[in-house]
């Protein structure tokens, strides 16, 4: 049977754990070549096995997305081999732990923009000109419902929170500059999501009352945000571009 996504070349950052491994594992079983751009190897090669013992196409580069030099290697070497570029899926984000702005340093700013935001627009650039040579493209940045505003849930992160607002910006100022050559960017936010590392930091108690917020009566999952970038990334989705899709349960509407 032949699979939506067969002869897609999709790189995903960060997609060796969480939400970024439920991405590259469905984007790998709908039939594309999964590349994993992954600070380090260990995990990617763990995925890179799983996907390829489910009878998927999947391989990966050790790349900082902080770093210009190594993205722009890693996609010339993808370039050699694959000769196009047809999905992006900036994955690559997060922070380590939570400041007062009184305490939020320069350095910790600029290392949470550019994790969250500058390497997207890294990234992109980069892959870009393959995307405008074969007039098709979908670039896909996982956001976050801080974008929207303070954590319903509790804790907020300033820099994290405005990086991801920036990210919405950056995905629709980029739609509107890229749609006259067929690339659509689109972005997702997750909300608050049972990633292995979210369940194992909280109890029951308070997991609890998270999903108990929600509409839907639930938190999301990984595989939420995968279906909704799994469609972003399809021939379906290609009138769409300049969006963002909240993944959330419906604690932001």
């Amino acid at each position: 049977m032949s699979k939506p996504l067969a002869g897609v070349n999709a790189i995903v950052t960060g997609g060796s754990q969480g939400i970024g491994e439920s991405i590259s594992l469905d984007l790998a079983e709908q039939g594309a070549n999964v590349i994993l751009f992954s600070r380090g190897l260990d995990a990617a090669a763990v995925l890179v096995s799983k996907i390829e013992a489910a009878g998927g196409q999947a391989c990966a580069y050790a790349v900082d997305v902080c770093d210009e030099t190594q993205i722009n290697s890693a996609v010339d070497s993808v370039l050699e081999t694959d000769k196009k570029i047809d999905v992006l899926v900036n994955c690559a984000g997060g922070f380590s732990e939570f400041f007062p702005i009184e305490q939020v340093s320069n350095a910790e700013w600029d290392l949470v923009m550019g994790l969250n935001l500058k390497s997207a627009f890294m990234m992109s650039r980069a892959v870009i000109p393959s995307m405008k040579l074969h007039q098709f493209g979908r670039i896909i940045n996982i956001a976050s419902i801080a974008a929207n505003g303070p954590n319903p849930y509790g804790r907020s992160y300033l820099p994290y929170g405005t990086a991801k607002a920036g990210l919405i910006g950056f995905t629709k100022h980029l739609a509107k500059e890229l749609g006259p050559f067929g690339i659509t960017v689109n972005s997702v936010s997750p909300g608050t999501t049972g990633t292995e590392r979210v369940l194992k930091a909280r109890d029951a108690e308070s997991l609890k009352k998270m999903a108990d917020q929600a509409p839907l009566k639930r938190l999301v999952t990984p595989k939420d945000t995968a279906q909704a970038v799994l469609f972003l990334a399809s021939q379906g989705a290609g009138g769409i571009t300049g969006i963002n899709i909240n993944v959330n349960a419906g604690v932001v509407m």
